[in-house]
């Protein structure tokens, strides 16, 4: 399972807004996919209220595993993205 580490990209950090745009990404994949924080358990990105248990803040450090390359880099790339903007 791929997986790579990014920042968070929004200015407030992961919260309902950016939180559901990334899980409605997941849910359009089809895979699995999981987001975690340095040193804690993995949540389900297809869920936005997972997503923002995180308390992920603008800059935290997000690792994103995916069952394939697409995906990964798909909500990679939103997860780092300011997605308030």
């Amino acid at each position: 399972m791929p997986s790579t580490t990014v920042a968070v990209g929004s200015a407030v950090g992961l919260h309902a807004r950016p939180a559901t745009i990334i899980a409605e990404a997941v849910a359009a994949t089809g895979s699995p996919v999981t987001l975690a924080v340095d040193g804690g358990e993995p949540v389900d990105a297809g869920s936005a209220l997972m997503i923002m248990t995180l308390g992920a803040e603008k800059g935290t450090a997000i690792t994103v595993d995916a069952e394939d390359q697409a995906t990964l880099d798909q909500i990679a790339g939103l997860v780092a993205a300011d997605l308030d903007a």
